[in-house]
């Protein structure tokens, strides 16, 4: 199974955003404050429990516990913020992102695999 890593720094995100060059990244902005963004978690680490893209790196951002990196984040990948929101970031560049309940195991494998 893969395991996503959660992140709390503007410094860690700045690492993991410039190492998409060489290895794509998939970053859930996640709320622990909101049931919506809680059964997008549960997609996500059911997405995770199966067959995952072994090829790309998953990051979990508490958007309330890390708002300086969920701000970063929008502001380096343009794309405004929502939560929970999940985006694919390949080579600098965000080639998708969903948000709320867009984001199921389904919807996922579509994309990444």
């Amino acid at each position: 199974m893969a395991y996503w890593k959660e992140i709390t720094t503007n410094e860690e995100w700045k690492t993991i955003f410039e190492g998409t060059t060489s290895k794509p990244v998939v970053v859930l902005k996640h709320s622990t404050a909101c049931p919506v963004s809680a059964n997008a978690l549960e997609e996500f680490e059911g997405y995770l429990s199966k067959n995952p893209n072994s090829d790309v790196d998953y990051i979990l951002v508490k958007v309330i516990e890390s708002r300086p990196v969920s701000n970063q984040i929008a502001e380096d990948t343009g794309i405004k913020h929502a939560s929970p929101q999940i985006l694919y970031i390949k080579n600098k560049e965000t080639v998708w992102n969903t948000s709320h309940w867009s984001i199921t195991k389904q919807h996922m494998s579509a994309v990444l695999n």
